[in-house]
């Protein structure tokens, strides 16, 4: 393609940024937020829970390592434009399959670069998280104003029906006791292959599957998974999940799923002002006392007020950045969640023992 074409990225503010085209020409609307994470791009772009938004990359150079089938987390790309200082049609790695440019083309995402990200990222963390596009066809503000204020808010917005697998399957070891019902609202790949290599016999379910479907599965536990949109305009999964917590069985949730264990426990969730994405944040588990460094991706946490009302939900987390919750326990029950990411794909593996604690609990 043309290296030289223009693009605009266009705020819903009004803030613009002109640079140039990278991937398919064309145009992308969503919600703008950004992630730290200086490696993982192929994992972050195929995340389910970045459904409906546009990514900012904070490294300098993207790309620069080609991309490889195997660091998929989906079976697409999920993310809907990308933004970068400087994306790389070219790439070193030898076991990489092809470019990310050509992966980006082949994949419908639209993408500018050679922009100032430091200062967008900047003006983002001030403004707070709001909605963009990004157009290589045309370079009229007016023209972009008026197909920017179409796209919706992330708040209220359910997506999890939008990216969840259409019909359920089983993997893992069928001869397994551990036996384990999972609500797909968007999980990740390398999720399941967590739980998988832990000797778990799982069957995934749609999101919007009723309890006592799930029930002829015979489980014995249940994982909630990860996912994008907003967790309080999912009232079908709340429900689903107060139904699953009133059987009395090994719980784990992690991300969207975190967040329904919340509601459902009498709890709220809000929007929050640009949320957390990224590789690097650190976490304080209440119990050991001992920091984690974890991958991050929401844009919605529980609210720490209404925690204090619930009396059944113990904090066992907090994010050591704002203080935001980042995971409970249920008193009564073995229930556990966490708003990070421990399957750390891409990121550290400081919370990895959290899936052996759910196996424990089985």
């Amino acid at each position: 393609m043309d290296k030289e074409k223009i693009a605009i990225l266009l705020l819903s503010d009004g803030t613009y940024y002109k640079g140039k085209a990278f991937g398919k020409i064309g145009e992308a609307k969503g919600e703008i937020c950004f992630t730290t994470g200086m490696t993982g791009y192929q994992e972050i772009f195929t995340d389910p829970s970045f459904y409906g938004q546009v990514v900012i990359m904070n490294s300098v150079h993207i790309g620069n390592y080609g991309v490889k089938k195997t660091d998929e987390e989906s079976n697409s790309v999920k993310i809907s434009g990308l933004i970068a200082k400087n994306l790389s049609d070219t790439y070193s790695r030898p076991l990489a399959d092809d470019s990310l440019e050509n992966y980006l083309i082949n994949n419908n995402v639209v993408a500018i670069h050679n922009i100032d990200t430091r200062a967008l990222v900047t003006h983002v963390r001030e403004a707070g998280a709001m909605n963009c596009i990004i157009s290589s066809l045309t370079e009229n503000l007016d023209e972009l104003k008026e197909k920017l204020a179409e796209v919706p808010s992330m708040e209220g917005l359910e997506l999890s029906s939008s990216v969840t697998t259409e019909t359920p399957y089983c993997i893992g070891n069928e001869n397994s006791s551990k036996r384990i019902a999972v609500l797909d609202f968007g999980i990740k790949k390398h999720i399941v292959e967590c739980l998988v290599s832990r000797d778990a016999y799982l069957k995934v379910f749609p999101a919007k599957t009723d309890f006592e479907t799930i029930q002829t599965f015979n489980p014995n536990a249940y994982f909630l998974s990860n996912g994008p949109g907003d967790p309080s305009a999912m009232p079908y999964a709340i429900e689903l999940t107060k139904k699953i917590l009133e059987d009395n069985k090994p719980v784990f949730g992690i991300c969207l799923g975190h967040q329904l264990i919340a509601l459902a426990s009498g709890a709220t969730t809000y929007k929050m002002h640009h949320g957390h994405r990224g590789i690097n944040h650190p976490v304080l588990n209440l119990e050991t006392m001992k920091s984690e460094i974890t991958t991050q991706n929401h844009g919605f946490s529980v609210d720490a007020d209404s925690i204090k009302a619930a009396e059944n939900i113990k904090v066992t987390h907090v994010n050591l950045n704002d203080k935001t919750i980042e995971g409970i326990r249920l008193k009564d029950k073995n229930v556990f969640s966490v708003q990070y990411h421990p399957e750390a794909t891409p990121g550290p593996f400081d919370s990895d023992y959290l899936f052996d604690e759910f196996i424990k609990l089985i």
